[in-house]
């Protein structure tokens, strides 16, 4: 598959099968995101691979920012379940601050393109992946259980990535047309 139909076939996952991810599939992605664009060469980008113990201490902060066991019911912890636990593997991406805003911004758009490397590379070898934020990613607890430092490195977001749950998953219509996003200037 050449580049361009990589980009346009890849799709966000939300569901995933248990299997593992082959071997060396998250090192080779993390590889790709390295390879980034990064005007400033600050290389901004962090990730914290997240096993099964620590994921467990986010499934309990997420339900708790939730309201709790009791107000998500079973239903609501089983579908919580689903989204931290299930995928084979969790990427916390990070970003390294600086104190200078225009630095900062331009490392945000490098952690940006760092993330979309990570998930064609996983979706160039069959796998499914989800950057996801919210809550739980600027929590202190998470920062506490993920031993982030969050006076050196902000969390950006979570990257799940894991075997697709159904095979054939049909890309969304995209809402604007190409004329809508593109214009010419003299």
């Amino acid at each position: 598959m050449n580049i361009l139909e990589l980009i346009l076939d890849r799709r966000t996952i939300h569901d995933y099968r248990p299997e593992p991810l082959p071997e060396g599939a998250v090192e080779r992605a993390v590889t790709a995101a390295m390879a980034a664009p990064n005007h400033r060469m600050t290389e901004p980008w962090r990730f914290v691979r997240v096993g099964p113990e620590t994921r467990a201490v986010l499934l309990g902060i997420a339900a708790d920012l939730k309201g709790g066991a009791e107000a998500l019911g079973e239903s609501g912890l089983k579908k919580l379940r689903a989204k931290m636990i299930d995928p084979a593997e969790l990427l916390v991406v990070c970003q390294v601050r600086h104190e200078k805003a225009e630095v900062a911004r331009e490392d945000y758009a490098a952690v940006a393109c760092a993330v979309q490397n990570v998930m064609l590379s996983l979706w160039s070898e069959g796998l499914g992946s989800k950057w996801s934020t919210g809550g739980v990613t600027t929590d202190d607890r998470t920062y506490r259980a993920l031993g982030v430092d969050r006076s050196q490195h902000e969390i950006v977001g979570f990257l799940w990535a894991g075997q697709a749950a159904q095979l054939d998953i049909s890309k969304p219509r995209r809402r604007r047309s190409l004329d809508e996003v593109l214009r010419s200037a003299p």
